[in-house]
């Protein structure tokens, strides 16, 4: 018996690394799953894994950033296996630049896969959810990059921000649906993230911390009806390890007695927030702030 025994799972970017993994992770838990990947090669060989193994699944090849398609997909899910338990927002790109030196282009692309390729299948899913009565459960995936903000990725930070926020607003509107919905920041060793750090350290013998297929069992988890009680939560997850991130709060205030604020006044009361909330006032590298690291940053 797996957790998803039974339910029917979609998974957008599931050709390669960390979406790979949750989507065979996924059938080998019982589910019916529709791997969505641009590549046809690629997708169809996750598939073909996933059926050799025993279990069931599908190719679906549309760009999950675009409404048309992401309709599709949805429907292909329905249509192949009469109903839809579980949605996975994987697909993500990168292109790394500094702000002064990123195109437009470089810009959109990544605003345009994260961002849109989370509300074009999350809007179809919950919509039919809605409408249907059923209960269901979507998986986004956010990134420390959008959290604590990384050098270089401005774009990509940006997107993986938004899908922080946007994940926490669709769980409350669809809370009286019962539809939960919750986000990871995810950390392994793939293609895309080589792209972002440099070489990546591998991991120690016997067990690969930095694997992407140690993201998939906190997926699964959160697919499944066991963490219905969970939603509007951002997780980080990376090797053995589970963390659980508190959204922004206000650490400090000050105020002006009832008065509106002069420039001239506040310029000799900010420094009092910085220190009652223990925070420098200037520019941080937040992600040397990681419990984790996938390299050494300076």
């Amino acid at each position: 018996m797996g957790l998803m025994d039974g339910k029917v799972a979609i998974v957008t970017g599931a050709g390669r690394g960390i979406g790979r993994g949750e989507a065979i992770l996924l059938a080998r838990e019982g589910a019916s799953v529709v791997v969505n990947e641009l590549d046809p090669d690629v997708g169809q060989s996750v598939v073909d894994e996933i059926r050799a193994a025993g279990g069931i699944a599908v190719l679906d090849t549309g760009d999950c950033s675009e409404a048309d398609a992401a309709e599709r997909l949805v429907h292909h899910a329905i249509e192949e296996f009469g109903t839809l338990d579980a949605l996975v927002n994987n697909a993500g790109i990168l292109r790394d630049r500094t702000i002064a030196k990123m195109t437009p282009e470089e810009w959109d692309a990544v605003i345009k896969v994260h961002l849109r390729g989370h509300y074009a299948p999350t809007h179809v899913a919950c919509a039919w959810w809605k409408d249907e009565g059923k209960p269901g459960h979507i998986v986004c995936t956010a990134s420390s990059s959008g959290l604590l903000g990384n050098f270089g990725q401005a774009n990509y930070g940006a997107a993986k921000a938004g899908i922080a926020a946007f994940s926490t607003i669709v769980a409350q509107e669809m809370a009286r649906y019962g539809v939960t919905c919750n986000a990871i920041a995810p950390a392994a060793r793939t293609r895309m993230t080589e792209g972002a750090y440099g070489e990546i350290k591998g991991g120690t013998e016997g067990f690969d911390f930095w694997h992407p297929d140690n993201v998939a069992p906190m997926v699964v988890f959160l697919c499944s009806d066991a963490a219905g009680h969970i939603s509007g939560k951002v997780f980080g997850v990376q090797g053995d390890t589970v963390e659980l991130y508190r959204p922004f709060t206000s650490v400090a205030v000050v105020d002006n007695g009832g008065s509106a604020w002069a420039p001239s006044v506040l310029a000799g009361r900010v420094g009092e927030l910085f220190d009652a909330g223990g925070i420098v006032p200037g520019a941080e590298n937040m992600m040397a702030k990681l419990r984790y690291t996938m390299t050494t940053r300076a």
